[in-house]
This record gives C-alpha cells, sequence and structure tokens, in this order.
C-alpha cells in the first residue's frame, strides 16, 4: 500500500504542477481574475494533500489500516473538491455546466477533513516508552 500511496502521491504533485502552470498562462486571458484564483485554490489543495500522501506513504507512524483509509478519503477528496472547482472555475469555457455538480465541492472538503482526523487520532494513540 506505501508503493500505492507515494505513486499517487507523485502524480497528484506532477499534475498539480502542470494544473498550476496551466493556470497562471494558458487560464490568464480567458477567464476573469476570481476565476484564476478559485483554479489556484483546487491546484493548492491538490499539492497540500500531495505533499501529505507522500508523508503518510513513508512514516510508521500511521498504522497500515488507517493508511489506507486516509489514501481513499484523499484521492475522493480531492477528485471532488479539487476537480469540481476546476470545472467551477473554467465554467465559462465549457458546454458543461459545472455548476450542477457543485454540491460535490464540500463532499470532497469533508473526505479531506476526515483523512486529517484519522491521522490526528492515529497520533493521539501513539504511546512513547519512557527512557529507564
Amino acid at each position: 500500500m506505501n508503493k500505492t500511496i507515494l505513486v499517487t502521491a507523485s502524480v497528484l504533485g506532477l499534475l498539480s504542477i502542470i494544473l498550476g502552470a496551466f493556470g497562471a498562462h494558458a487560464l490568464k486571458e480567458l477567464l476573469p481574475f476570481e476565476s484564476q484564483q478559485t483554479f489556484e485554490t483546487g491546484v493548492r489543495y491538490q499539492m497540500y494533500h500531495a505533499l501529505l500522501l507522500l508523508f503518510v506513504g513513508s512514516t510508521t507512524l500511521i498504522g497500515p489500516k488507517t493508511k489506507k483509509v486516509i489514501y481513499y478519503l484523499v484521492v475522493i477528496g480531492l477528485l471532488f473538491f479539487s476537480g469540481s472547482i476546476y470545472g467551477l472555475a473554467t465554467n465559462e469555457l465549457s458546454s458543461f455546466n459545472f455548476k450542477t455538480i457543485g454540491f460535490i465541492t464540500p463532499i470532497g472538503g469533508l473526505s479531506l477533513i476526515f483523512a486529517w482526523l484519522f491521522i490526528f487520532i492515529d497520533f493521539i494513540k501513539i504511546s512513547f516508552k519512557k527512557p529507564i
């Protein structure tokens, strides 16, 4: 599972750099400033969570079952949160009205929140033995 998490993190990081550059350059002339800022929010959250997955996939502080749960919460959360934000920000460039699926944005955000909550709970469970 660690390899899957790390590979996914790498792909998400790579895509956030590509999407960030696309948003900063290609969309600059096509979208109003507010839409560009919205697009950038999606990119930022994607990168934050790519870095989170790099940590999760490489640490022993989080148990294997929790890693799996976090992985799925982050992937689904990013698809719903960042994915819908990308669509909403570029809505005027598409023939599809992304506002009809805008309700999934907070579902994705909630999924990301739960991923962090699971990390928090696993950290609380850690017992450090005092040296004698």
